[in-house]
């Protein structure tokens, strides 16, 4: 059995359309598992259609298919910050957080394991500590439980919007504006089912702040400040502006200019109280090399 523990970060009309977009699997088999009495809504068994409220706290526990095992790897981290409860990882391009799709190794987890000396056990077996994630693609802070208190309290800070979460990124083309605020949902891309989409009818809200930080005759350099924790939320907001990011060729910048391996995004700073003590704690990472390449060749050139 593998049981996994998520806390709301908005509204549902019905508790199996939260369990299959949260994780994420059909509705058909969210239903089948609250049907089976293999979830629980504060505690308590509920029907599909029971609604589901910002905090509430949603266990699942899911049958396993299959014995699976993850080996600790000594796969190189940044570690920024450790303790008995938390550990804050600058995560490098290119490194997957947790396996899926076949995938068992070269992960964040695989690293986490070997590196820590322990982990959270809420997620299950395939995502022990792990609270929020970070695009394969894209680098920079992300904070991990080593246990279960620290788990659900870093989950509430997330649903509550009180772990902040800041990103800089490169975006094609001039913005006009120096700031602005997006709202709309997200849903899976009708086009493409492994993409996500700004949706007009269906979907999960998705709410991102940013600021110009810079302007260039032919990119923008902008911080983006997130409120919701939406699949690809930055990358997709960032094309709906009619800016994508540099370098994502998921949603339409393929701008090989640079030779990157990726998008041009990076978590740059965290903000969360300790789970423990309840103090504020702020974390941040430098632009990695590639990124800062890049600034610098645009520099030069526009100077």
């Amino acid at each position: 059995m593998n049981k996994c523990v998520y806390v709301a970060d908005g509204e549902f009309q019905r508790l199996d359309v939260f369990l299959a977009e949260t994780a994420e699997i059909t509705r058909s088999r969210a239903q089948k598992l609250i049907e089976g009495g293999n979830v629980e809504l504060n505690g308590n068994a509920e029907k599909a259609k029971h609604p589901v409220r910002c905090g509430d706290v949603v266990s699942v526990v899911f049958p396993e298919p299959e014995e699976i095992s993850l080996e600790p790897e000594n796969i190189p981290l940044d570690i920024v910050y450790q303790d008995e409860s938390i550990a804050v990882i600058n995560k490098q391009q290119g490194l997957t957080v947790h396996a899926g799709n076949g995938e068992k190794s070269g992960t964040l987890v695989n690293a986490l394991l070997y590196h820590l000396d322990s982990l959270s056990g809420i997620n299950g077996v395939i995502r022990p500590g792990i609270v929020h994630r970070i695009d394969k693609d894209t680098s920079g802070l992300l904070v991990v439980a080593k246990n279960d208190k620290a788990h659900l309290s870093l989950s509430e800070q997330i649903a509550n919007k009180t772990c902040a979460r800041t990103y800089i990124a490169l975006l094609t083309g001039v913005l006009s504006d120096d700031s602005g605020h997006i709202e709309t949902l997200i849903d899976r891309s009708p086009k493409d089912r492994t993409a996500m989409a700004v949706s007009y009818d269906k979907g999960r809200l998705a709410i991102t702040d940013y600021t110009v930080l810079k302007r260039y005759p032919e990119y923008t350099l902008c911080e983006f400040r997130l409120h919701t924790g939406r699949t690809h939320q930055i990358r997709v907001h960032a094309k709906y502006l009619g800016h994508p990011i540099v370098g994502d060729k998921t949603y339409g910048s393929k701008n090989q200019k640079f030779r990157l391996d990726g998008q041009l995004l990076h978590a740059c700073r965290l903000e969360l109280n300790h789970p423990e003590t309840g103090q504020r704690m702020t974390f941040e990472a430098p632009l990695p090399d590639y990124f800062a390449r890049v600034l610098e060749i645009l520099d030069n050139k526009n100077a």
